[in-house]
Order: C-alpha cells, then structure tokens, then sequence
C-alpha cells in the first residue's frame, strides 16, 4: 500500500512529507489508516539527534488514530473499518507482564523496542525500496 509520511532523515533536519510502501501485516497484526497524528516530545527528541537510541530514516508522528484497513492472520478482535488508537509500545500479550497489564514492561519486545523494528526484527515501511524505520508500537492481536 502507498501511504504518505514524514520522514526524518537526519538528525537535526526538518521532517519531510513523502510517498512510502507499507507492506501488509503479518501473522497477529493489523493495518492501519492513520488519520490523525501528532509530533510529540519523544518524537522532537529522536529528531533532535540526543536520542540514543534515534535510528535514520525513521517515520515519525506515532500518537494518533486511524481506521483498520487489513488485518493478518489470526486476528479477531478488529476488522477492516474499526476506529483504533495504535500503541507506542509494542506488547506480546503472553509474557508474565502482559498478563499482570503491565504491558509497558512486555519482554517479548525488548530486543527490537527502540530499534525502530517490529517484535519479529522487521520493518513494514519503505522507502524506495529501502527499509525505514518507524516509532509505531505494535499490540500482538488475537
């Protein structure tokens, strides 16, 4: 899918609006139409450069919602043209945390949190053929 977003491409240097691929979502995931977001404080630091964990290019504006446009497989809770919040964080749903609603602390995500990646170590953003990053948190649906 084509969707337009901005872009950080380097530290310190103003946002561009440009055309990505958003590849489909995989296996517990869902697609989504965002229709409003904003640039919030963690985003002006990532794009500030003093983020350590700031990657490049990176698709910034991760507070927001939109309307489900596909979901993946194995997902029942949401269907195509549900209004949804998506998360900051990722979570598995299945880690002693989830199960406690800590979720903020899910262990399953912590080897790609702040790396820009999906739990599973991959992107669903491109950029001319080449992977971008995204700020987007991910919840594991059933």
């Amino acid at each position: 899918m084509k969707s337009r977003a901005a872009v950080a491409f380097a530290p310190g240097k103003p946002l561009e609006i440009v055309e990505i691929d958003v590849a489909p979502p995989k296996k517990g995931e869902v697609l989504i139409k965002v229709t409003h977001t904003g640039v919030c404080h963690t985003d002006a630091f990532t794009l500030s450069g003093d983020d350590p964990e700031g990657v490049f290019p990176v698709v910034l504006g991760h507070e927001g919602a939109g309307v489900v446009v596909e979901v993946g497989e194995g997902v029942t809770s949401v269907k195509p043209g549900d209004h949804v919040i998506p998360l900051y964080t990722a979570e598995c749903g299945e880690c002693e945390f989830c199960r406690s609603g800590k979720t903020n602390l899910c262990v399953a995500v912590r080897e790609t949190q702040g790396k820009g990646l999906m739990p599973d170590g991959t992107t669903r953003f491109f950029l001319q053929r080449a992977a971008a990053l995204s700020l987007h948190g991910m919840l594991n649906i059933q």
